[in-house]
Formats: structure tokens, C-alpha cells, sequence
């Protein structure tokens, strides 16, 4: 018995569009004000992302790159993965996804406070 997948190309494709679009003018903004503080010291790099603007650049650049990144994975596992595995293996995918989100969010949050 085949495993049937609702089929959602369009939405998901703009979704995906979208995510990208964002992730374009995202990934130069973070280059530039977050990839500087590689190095520096731990106090410093944590009075930086105490800023909101630190913190709201950290959280949008890896939400979204998480979700462009669930979205994507998600059509891998679907063009490759085929039987009773497929949902198990989106399932973790998106559990992946959406738990590093989180974690990055809550970690932004503990240094923040």
C-alpha cells in the first residue's frame, strides 16, 4: 500500500520563496554586525546581544533560516524517502526544526534578562 501526501506545492513553494527573500537580506545584515564578534571576548559578546537589535537580528536570522531549512528538508524526505518512514522521518525534521528554534529564542531571552 502506497503512502499518499497531500499535495501542497504551491503554498509550500511560496513559502519557501518567501524564506528565502528574507534569508537574502538577513544573512548580510548578520554578517555584519553579529560575525564580528567572533573572537571577542565572552562579556563583550554578551552585552551585544543584551541589545535588542542584536537579539532581534540573532532571532530572525535563525528562525527563519530554521524554517527555510524544515521546509526544505521536508521536500527531500518526500521526493527520496518513500513508505511508512516518510512521516517519521518529516515528523523529526520538523521536531528538529521547531526545538532549535526554540532553544535559540530561549537562550536570547535568559541573556537578555
Amino acid at each position: 500500500m502506497a503512502f499518499n501526501i497531500i499535495k501542497t506545492g504551491t503554498p509550500h513553494h511560496k513559502a519557501m520563496k518567501f524564506s528565502s527573500m528574507v534569508l537574502v537580506l538577513m544573512t548580510p545584515v548578520f554578517l555584519l554586525t553579529i560575525a564580528p564578534l567572533m573572537g571577542e571576548q565572552h562579556e563583550f559578546v554578551l552585552s551585544k546581544l543584551k541589545q535588542p537589535l542584536y537579539a532581534l537580528i540573532v532571532a530572525v536570522t535563525f528562525t527563519v533560516g530554521l524554517l527555510h531549512f524544515k521546509s526544505g528538508v521536508q521536500v527531500l524526505i518526500e521526493d527520496y524517502v518513500h513508505g511508512k518512514m516518510t512521516k517519521v522521518w518529516i515528523n523529526l525534521s520538523i521536531a528538529l526544526s521547531y526545538t532549535l528554534i526554540g532553544l535559540t529564542l530561549f537562550a536570547l531571552f535568559k541573556i537578555m534578562i
